[in-house]
């Protein structure tokens, strides 16, 4: 199991946790089977076969990128704490994420994490068990 966590930028830490995003409400797991993510009161759950690719991202413009934002034009989520890089998580099926009882589902996650390069590395689309 590898844990990463989110990399929070002095500007946007205030309003983060008003929204109740918090270093220790936010954290990525990844395990052999699967990729779990918990952004204050979000939550993100699938196994590992579902991730299909990976990017990394960025920078990004505040509006569009810090909090939880969905996107209407590509049906990604972002769950984000900097403008500067994270990593966007591709799936093979559509996972919820943003929306109480599943009524909205992504085909991706971009995640603002510490080292989403490490993340990358971590989700390295190799059998699961691999070691990757």
């Amino acid at each position: 199991m590898q844990e990463f966590q989110f990399e929070f930028h002095p500007r946007y830490r205030r309003w983060l946790r008003v929204a109740g995003i918090t270093p220790d409400t936010t954290l990525v797991t990844v395990t052999d089977d699967g990729l779990r993510v918990r952004f204050g009161g979000w939550k993100l759950e699938t196994s590992r076969a579902n991730v299909c690719d990976t990017l990394i991202t960025g920078p990004y413009s505040g509006w569009k990128a810090i909090g939880v934002r969905g996107s209407l034009r590509d049906s990604g989520v972002t769950f984000g704490t900097t403008t500067e890089k994270g990593l966007c998580v591709m799936f093979d099926e559509r996972v919820p994420a943003m929306l109480p009882f599943g009524l909205a589902k992504h085909a991706a996650a971009t995640l603002t994490v510490a080292d989403p390069e490490e993340l990358q590395t971590a989700l390295d689309l190799g059998p699961p068990g691999s070691g990757g």
